[in-house]
């Protein structure tokens, strides 16, 4: 089988600037998922038939392609935005991205299960739902609270976090707390009652179970550094929305799925 070089970040580009997802090309050149992204890591070469279907999905020459130029034809979308387009368009209009009553009952299950650990303050709630959010959208390219991030100093910070922690307080939902972790100030949150998780799956609450057992014995200092070091954080600037599609370039040990024996 005959491979050939093409530059993988030119791929990203074009194909980001259609609005089509790894899925969706993966589907329409017919390889695997996995195979996609090792190609769009630049982890695999394109075969000749690979990169022509490619060529031809976004109206251009196979030289063209390969020589780093974009499309500037006004192309159809492709059978698979079709479907998407038509399953999804309501969903986006009466759904806001940050699913916030979902996020409320799964904030009450973490402090459930883990906020009664000396460890654990707001700044380790933090970087937990930063790591459940997009370790979440890395497996399954969807989102799971969909909660908004930006880039400050001590890591990855969900946005409107203090706005809805007041109105849960305020509703009796938890209670705000003040203490001590060795010599600094802790703020700590107790829950006032069982969340409800009957809008949360099966597959979603494996998931959360599985960062908290990862992740919550690290104190403040420990998983701030940790996410320092994740790609969604390092590579936008200080105040910034942190971008979901980052995950995608992320190595070990933050990388969530193995692309070889990938099932999806």
């Amino acid at each position: 089988m005959v491979h050939m070089a093409f530059d993988p970040h030119h791929l990203r580009q074009i194909r980001k600037k259609r609005g089509i997802s790894q899925e969706q090309l993966s589907v329409e050149i017919g390889i695997s998922r996995p195979t996609y992204f090792q190609i769009e890591k630049g982890e695999r070469e394109l075969t000749i038939t690979e990169a022509q279907k490619i060529a031809d999905i976004f109206g251009m020459t196979l030289e063209d392609f390969l020589g780093g130029k974009d499309a500037h034809v006004s192309l159809p979308d492709l059978p698979s935005q079709k479907k998407a387009k038509a399953e999804k368009s309501d969903m986006r209009i009466n759904i806001p991205q940050e699913k916030m009553e979902k996020f409320r009952e799964i904030l009450l299950y973490i402090l459930l299960k883990i906020g009664a650990k000396p460890n654990v303050g707001e700044t380790v709630i933090y970087k937990i739902l930063y790591f459940i959010d997009f370790d979440f959208y890395e497996k399954y390219e969807e989102q799971l609270m969909g909660l908004k991030y930006i880039k400050n100093h001590h890591g990855p910070s969900p946005v409107g976090f203090t706005k809805v922690v007041q109105q849960m307080e305020a509703e009796g939902d938890l209670v705000r707390v003040k203490s001590k972790y060795f010599q600094y100030d802790q703020k700590k949150y107790v829950p006032r009652r069982e969340p409800d998780l009957s809008g949360v799956s099966s597959q979603e609450l494996r998931h959360i179970d599985a960062e908290l057992a990862r992740l919550s014995d690290m104190n403040a200092a420990q998983i701030r550094e940790f996410s320092h070091e994740d790609v969604p954080w390092k590579v936008h600037k200080m105040g910034e929305l942190l971008d979901y599609e980052y995950v995608f370039y992320r190595e070990s040990p933050y990388s969530m799925r193995s692309y070889d024996n990938d099932p999806l």
